[in-house]
């Protein structure tokens, strides 16, 4: 049984160590985003469900609602600061149409986290309270690790993963296959379950990251090809003037 204990506590560590990863992984997505002053073809939507997914992750893994998931809540709260910020950068450079669409997706997501703090506090106890939390849990987790279904479609329909970053995949599936090893040692099925998807979802997403990424090299000489070709007839022009 201590065994078993300091194998989920080691686990949980690494999934902790790796959800940090997760979380970071975007950063250089948006450095692009700021640095072009744009949010091209990105979308928000996978932070936005991941800043709902960190909230309720957060609330499940309070002692009064799941005890013994200190390291949930830390990684959790860590998760929240980091998507909100993520969510805000969008927000600034973002058209005033789509800023609109996130705002929009902010009062959806606050909405629904308040409503379930209040009803597992006043309406729950006990068994009862983790058992509507930990469902809820799992739903917006697995939400979270299905949100780049909708990039997934664009690398197949484009044959670019472009806009698929290889970090957030690998992380992902990394992250995701620690949680169960850690949910699985403490027969805890509402981490297990959702963490299961999103390592099957991680997998995919490199599978797709394998086939098509010698693509983006064409995609980038094609590009370079142009550049060059501009420029040439550039310097044809400036001769025959």
């Amino acid at each position: 049984m201590r065994d078993i204990k300091i194998f989920r506590t080691a686990f949980g560590i690494l999934g902790d160590v790796f959800g940090l990863l997760l979380f970071m992984a975007p950063m250089i997505t948006f450095k692009r985003i700021i640095r072009k002053r744009s949010t091209e073809q990105f979308s928000c939507m996978p932070y936005v469900i991941a800043l709902l997914t960190s909230l309720v992750t957060a609330w499940y893994s309070l002692p009064f609602v799941s005890p013994d998931n200190l390291l949930v809540t830390i990684i959790s709260s860590i998760g929240i600061g980091l998507e909100a910020t993520y969510v805000l950068i969008f927000l600034i450079f973002s058209s005033k149409k789509e800023k609109a669409k996130i705002c929009g997706y902010l009062f959806v997501v606050f909405s629904i986290f308040s409503c379930l703090a209040l009803v597992s506090m006043l309406a729950f106890k006990g068994n009862k309270r983790k058992l509507l939390c930990g469902f809820a849990y799992a739903v917006s987790c697995i939400m979270m690790y299905g949100s780049p279904l909708s990039v997934m479609m664009l690398v197949i329909k484009s044959k670019s993963v472009e806009y698929m970053p290889v970090f957030l995949s690998l992380s992902v599936l990394i992250c995701s296959t620690s949680w169960s090893i850690f949910a699985l040692l403490g027969k805890d099925p509402f981490i297990l379950v959702p963490n299961v998807v999103g390592t099957l979802l991680g997998a995919v997403q490199l599978i797709l990251y394998t086939i098509y990424r010698d693509n983006r090299r064409e995609v980038k000489k094609d590009e370079m090809n142009d550049v060059v070709e501009m420029r040439i007839e550039k310097l044809q022009d400036k001769e025959a003037s």
